[in-house]
């Protein structure tokens, strides 16, 4: 009766009762207490047993895309894209500057009417651009920023054969997005030297254009 009483007292420390009571009357242990394999990595603290939370799995995932992101942000900047737009114009490798323009772009260019629309609307603009100028003619660019990651201005000139070219100082500003798994220009605009400078005459110009919609401001729904 000793041994026996021993040996249920044995067993008792390490089966619950109530699973005790199950096996004697079903033949069977009841439930398990160890959680499912599936909730994540088992962690012993003393003798109690505890599985991390089942999200450890997402938030490593989004810190792992969160590096990624890092990492792409330090490899290039948003400089760097627009010295590699130039750069590719220069060489006439329109299929080098197409990745680096969004696929819904709006191109702005001060010359033209209207803006040009979409990443094949503007490399059909440079590619009618780089027909027109041979290959003697490259874009030198005199100053960019760097300081902003989303947002970059230069100015630039046009050289032929390492002369400055006439009429063909500028300045443009690009906005740049991350999307697609790279940093793309998104919205672009050029302001180009005018051949024909007013001078002081533009300011009398613009004087008499706001003395006429002060006037008739009705007329500022032409403008």
């Amino acid at each position: 009766m000793v041994a026996t009483a021993l040996h249920f007292g044995a067993i008792s420390s390490v089966i619950p009762l109530n699973n005790l009571a199950r096996v004697s009357k079903e033949g069977r242990r009841g439930p398990s207490t160890i959680p499912p394999p599936s909730a994540g990595p088992l962690f012993r603290s003393g003798s109690r047993i505890s599985r991390a939370p089942a999200t450890a799995p997402i938030i490593r995932a989004a810190a792992e895309v969160q590096t990624t992101e890092d990492a792409l942000m330090k490899a290039s900047t948003a400089a760097d894209v627009v010295r590699e737009f130039y750069d590719g114009i220069n060489r006439r490798d329109l299929a080098a500057v197409e990745p680096l323009i969004s696929e819904d772009c709006v191109y702005e260019d001060l010359v033209f009417p209207r803006p040009f629309v979409g990443r094949k609307a503007i490399l059909d603009f440079f590619k009618k651009f780089t027909e027109s100028f041979g290959t003697d003619h490259q874009f030198v660019i005199d100053n960019i920023s760097n300081e902003d990651s989303s947002a970059v201005g230069v100015t630039w000139h046009l050289e032929w054969r390492g002369r400055p070219f006439p009429f063909s100082r500028g300045c443009s500003f690009y906005s740049l997005r991350v999307q697609e798994g790279k940093r793309q220009i998104v919205y672009a605009r050029d302001c180009v030297e005018p051949a024909v400078k007013p001078g002081h005459s533009a300011l009398a110009i613009i004087q008499g254009v706001s003395w006429i919609l002060q006037q008739f401001p009705q007329l500022a729904d032409w403008l």
